[in-house]
């Protein structure tokens, strides 16, 4: 499979899951890419199209801890990261929305870390 049909696959998975899940002002979305050298999350509240918080690997508390950001404990560090400043704006539900990944490797981990800190999904 060439990387662009691979790429158009996922967004044909995350359209699929997105038909379900939604955010909402009470139950945002915490959303999750991932590209080979970094990961990504946001908690989104999609009935007014905003993003209420956001993490990853490029986040200045995040760049000097870690050598590479496409690995398993960079995505532990983005899951405490994105916890923290959720429960800081009093978040603690979210709806978790996986981006067509599989729920495995570093999209799991993150998960784990966010729920370890305090998030409920």
């Amino acid at each position: 499979m060439d990387p662009k049909e691979k790429r158009l696959a996922r967004i044909r998975r995350h359209k699929r899951v997105r038909k379900k899940v939604s955010g909402t002002p009470e139950r945002p979305r915490l959303c999750v890419f991932r590209s080979l050298r970094h990961i990504y999350a946001q908690i989104i509240d999609d009935e007014h199209g905003v993003t209420l918080a956001a993490a990853s690997t490029l986040s200045p508390e995040i760049r000097d801890k870690i050598k590479t950001g496409g690995n398993i404990e960079a995505a532990k560090l983005v899951g405490q990261l994105i916890a923290k400043k959720a429960l800081e704006k009093g978040i603690k539900k979210v709806v978790f929305d996986r981006g067509g990944y599989k729920y495995h490797g570093r999209v799991k981990a993150l998960a784990d870390a966010a729920r370890e800190a305090g998030l409920e999904f």
